[in-house]
């Protein structure tokens, strides 16, 4: 069984570092008039254009109406344009203007020079161990909330 002191700091040292990381991106992304969450669904839909809201909505894990107030304001900075889906007349399809992918692929560029800052003094095999312990623990995360469902 691990120290729980050292179980304690390494949760700690996680959570602190998530929100460290948010509020940094936060700032950045601030710069060119988004927020964070709106640079995650810009993310979302550089990976695939062309999501409906429900599918944005899981994707960022926010509610529905969330995701419909936050879609209003990218769509009034003419980020995004939603189109009526042919095989769902009810859903509304999602996509990128060609500024708003302009802007998200700058977006991106930023996130990936800040990985890289925060990942130089890493060789591989930190990398590798670090991505197996935070997978497996999202992994064990999974099954106990799987779990909870079943109770």
């Amino acid at each position: 069984m691990p120290d729980p002191i050292k179980t304690r700091q390494l949760f700690d040292e996680i959570s602190a570092f998530s929100r460290k990381l948010r509020a940094h991106f936060d700032s950045m992304v601030r710069e060119r008039g988004l927020t964070l969450p709106r640079a995650r669904a810009m993310f979302a839909l550089l990976r695939r254009d062309g999501l409906n809201q429900r599918e944005l909505s899981e994707i960022l894990e926010l509610e529905t109406p969330t995701v419909v107030r936050l879609l209003d304001s990218m769509e009034a900075q003419a980020f995004i344009e939603r189109r009526a889906d042919e095989t769902d007349r009810r859903a509304k399809l999602v996509y990128l203007t060609p500024g708003g992918k302009e802007l998200a692929l700058e977006i991106d560029t930023m996130a990936a020079a800040l990985r890289g800052d925060l990942l130089q003094d890493l060789d591989e095999g930190e990398l590798d161990a670090a991505l197996k312990v935070l997978t497996s623990l999202s992994g064990r995360l999974q099954d106990l909330k799987a779990g909870e469902g079943q109770a």
